[in-house]
């Protein structure tokens, strides 16, 4: 994928970068992806905030699209938004099953539910009782699951059965590719489930996020502004696919959250609630007033990061000098791709 698409924002010079550059370290409610710190560096630019935030496994070439975003915010500004309220998803990851009230609490009231499946370590049975558990606590909301492709076919197949059971409104990523996919959705027609999938990875990691959409391998797109490098790259990306489009987070800040927003304001339709409400899964935020739903929904507002907040979560020396030199390396692999 481009990482600097025709309407990207001017590149800022490195040192205007630098300049503005702040580096935190979250601490979690819960262990999510893995971690329980969430670092971020956090840009300041002269129309407001950006996020630029990668998880520490992605090159840099791909963590290009995350800064490409974060420019966005903080020299370019958003589009004009058409809805002032964004509905949003709880998320509860894969934690057991007695712990699901507790996450859901953390939400408030809301009428839509991401639940993480398919992790590392643990069973489908492990699955099947934290489904069973969010739908006992919400007995009439909208119940997703998300596998961040961890199933095989077969494996997918089974589970999505089984889950279905309790009345799922779409399965997201099952497996990781998009012919796994495609043949999911097969199998899972001829047995008579007209279960919804839902492709994030195989559009955000794709070289080319249409081929899903022309494969017909899915019938939603989970779009990230972050990682498909910035809300005008996103909102394109949606319109050349011609699919619904649901937006959600990538465990941001609310500075990251507002760019989020911003995509869910602009898309001419949205016809699901979005997995924005993860800042109720951090312990911390960088904003006196972070963006959390409210009676399922997040208000479209500005947001900046508070200096005090900032200087309490800052990064160690040692995090601050990596994610500063990862900065200089992304900037180059930007200035490169840019006429």
């Amino acid at each position: 994928m481009n990482p600097a698409p025709s309407h990207a924002a001017q590149l800022p010079v490195l040192d205007q970068l630098l300049a503005g550059a702040h580096v935190v370290s979250l601490p979690m409610r819960v262990k999510f992806r893995g971690i329980l710190q969430r670092e971020a560096l956090l840009l300041r630019g002269p129309l407001g905030w950006g996020e630029f935030c990668p998880f520490p496994e992605y090159g840099d070439p791909e963590a290009s699209r995350w800064l490409a975003s974060a420019i966005e915010a903080g020299w370019q500004g958003f589009p004009e938004p058409l809805r002032s309220s964004i509905p949003v998803n709880a998320t509860v990851p894969a934690v057991t099953a007695d712990r699901v009230p507790d996450i859901l609490a953390r939400f408030g009231r809301v009428d839509a539910v991401k639940v993480k499946v398919a992790e590392r370590g643990q069973s489908l049975a492990d699955d099947v009782s934290r489904v069973a558990a969010v739908r006992a606590a919400l007995p009439d909301a909208a119940i997703r699951v998300d596998a961040n492709g961890g199933w095989s076919v077969p494996a997918a197949v089974e589970a999505l059965i089984r889950l279905s059971a309790v009345g799922l409104e779409y399965a997201e990523q099952p497996v990781p590719d998009i012919a796994g996919l495609a043949e999911v959705r097969r199998r899972l027609r001829a047995a008579g489930i007209p279960l919804l999938i839902a492709a994030d990875e195989s559009v955000r990691k794709e070289d080319d996020p249409i081929k899903v959409a022309r494969a017909g391998a899915a019938d939603l797109i989970v779009v990230k502004v972050a990682p498909l490098g910035g809300v005008r790259r996103a909102l394109d990306i949606v319109a050349q696919a011609g699919l619904p489009a649901v937006v959600s987070s990538a465990l941001d800040t609310s500075v990251g959250i507002r760019a989020g927003l911003a995509l869910a304001a602009a898309l001419p339709e949205l016809p699901y609630a979005c997995g924005l409400g993860t800042v109720s899964l951090l312990a911390a935020d960088v904003s006196r007033d972070p963006l959390v739903p409210d009676d399922g929904a997040i208000r479209l507002r500005d947001v900046s990061a508070d200096p005090a907040l900032l200087a309490e979560h800052a990064a160690s020396p040692e995090r601050r000098d990596w994610w500063l030199d990862r900065l200089r390396r992304v900037h180059a692999v930007l200035a490169l791709a840019r006429p």
